[in-house]
């Protein structure tokens, strides 16, 4: 979940299908005893094996999701011609250190499933196979969306393939707009009027998650890319993003308590009729779905300068150790054909990456999956370098600093920026 992103934060309770089933930034809590770290095909990891033997990593562990990984992985193997498959799987957050550590003890899969935030680090550290030539050849890349695809192309090549996508939007309470006259809001100014408004007794009108991880700097981020700033205007763009979530809180509008929540938690306060409005993702569709207490829309994420959402997802990778580079490919090439495609994305939750995917599949009919989809246009990959970490920590401490008033937002946001600025130019 990603943060589909470099660190896992306190796992809580999801959905059926899981809050990794678009943004990667959750622990282990419900993986399934006995799981973690084991084979979930014969065989063994590494790519050393036979050569018909093609091993996979991933960590999309849930239970719900594994009758669509094995038929993918039984497609592949019949469409592939000689071609097996040795799936592993791990926990979110033990996948990309067991990459880093394989690369010393050359215990490394062919091709691997891993967080978009993930390129950040194992691209620059060679371990990833250039996929540039090869999609050049294969002619694919315009039918993806900008965010998803981008997320991938490091120092201008092509290091991945989008498995997946996902990205933010605001779900609103329809019984309580009606009731208090509001319309679903489409401008910062609209947001805040909303939020005021339907701010009465326990509700507050709006809950995001602004967790000090990943998880609330995911959220953070469409507010400070809305507002015309990305990390390198963090001093100025930073404060005004900062500033406006602050006033919210000052106003009583939205919970003190948003910076111990996890976006499962944002999702709980909204179905427990605690918020008017929630900022979240697509994977809490299905838990949604289930409730009948809340009835309830979804809308973009409200513009100040620019329409902004920010981009999870999982890429497909090659390790640059494999030396089933050519078998991997094909796999990774079948798996984006639009037919096998459709299947494994409608049988595991997730959405799909293509554009010209968007007319096909659940996320074709369902209005609100629609509406996630249309969003990829405006979605952006945190593509910022190695470094990436150390700056989501800065800005997370940013956040946390604002909400909490311990800091203004102008000497919160410069704090930050002083710290990610050196770390932008290397």
């Amino acid at each position: 979940m990603a943060n589909r992103a470099n660190r896992p934060p306190a796992a809580a309770g999801r959905s059926p299908l899981g809050r990794r089933s678009f943004l990667r930034i959750s622990g282990s809590g419900l993986l399934a005893a006995g799981l973690t770290g084991s084979l979930t095909a014969c065989g063994g990891g590494g790519g050393g094996s036979s050569s018909k033997n093609l091993v996979w990593w991933d960590y999309l562990v849930e239970d719900a999701r594994q009758p669509g990984i094995k038929a993918l992985i039984a497609a592949i193997e019949k469409n592939v011609p000689g071609l097996k498959i040795t799936r592993r799987t791990f926990p979110y957050a033990e996948l990309e250190p067991a990459i880093i550590k394989g690369a010393a003890s050359g215990d490394l899969p062919d091709l691997a499933i891993i967080d978009n935030t993930s390129m950040n680090s194992l691209a620059p550290q060679g371990l990833l196979t250039d996929l540039t030539d090869r999609v050049k050849e294969w002619g694919q890349a315009d039918a993806y969306y900008k965010g998803p695809w981008s997320s991938g192309v490091v120092d201008g090549k092509t290091y991945s393939v989008p498995n997946n996508a996902n990205c933010l939007a605001l779900y609103y309470n329809t019984e309580l707009l009606e009731s208090a006259g509001v319309e679903p809001p489409k401008t910062w100014d609209e947001l805040s009027a909303a939020a005021r408004k339907l701010t009465k007794g326990s509700t507050f009108g709006l809950a995001m998650s602004a967790i000090k991880t990943e998880e609330g700097v995911f959220q953070l981020l469409p507010f400070l890319w809305s507002a015309g700033a990305d990390l390198d205007t963090f001093a100025t763009g930073g404060a005004t993003a900062l500033s406006y979530l602050g006033d919210l809180v000052k106003a009583g509008a939205l919970s003190k308590q948003c910076v111990g929540w996890t976006q499962q938690d944002v999702n709980n306060q909204f179905t427990s009729g605690r918020a008017a409005m929630q900022i979240n993702g697509p994977w809490q569709l299905p838990g949604l779905k289930q409730q009948s207490k809340v009835k309830w829309g979804v809308v973009p994420i409200p513009v100040d300068k620019e329409p902004a959402s920010c981009l999870g997802g999982e890429n497909w990778v090659i390790l640059k150790t494999s030396g089933k580079a050519d078998q991997a490919w094909r796999a990774i090439e079948y798996s984006q054909r639009k037919k096998p495609l459709a299947a494994y994305l409608g049988s595991v939750g997730l959405l799909p990456a293509r554009s010209d995917m968007a007319d096909s599949g659940d996320w074709a009919t369902d209005p609100t999956l629609k509406v996630f989809v249309r969003e990829f246009g405006n979605a952006r990959p945190r593509s910022y370098g190695e470094h990436y970490p150390q700056m989501s920590k800065a800005m997370a401490e940013a956040l946390q600093a604002t909400l909490t008033g311990s800091s203004s937002p102008g000497a919160a946001a410069k704090k930050a920026a002083d710290a990610m600025t050196p770390l932008l130019s290397k």
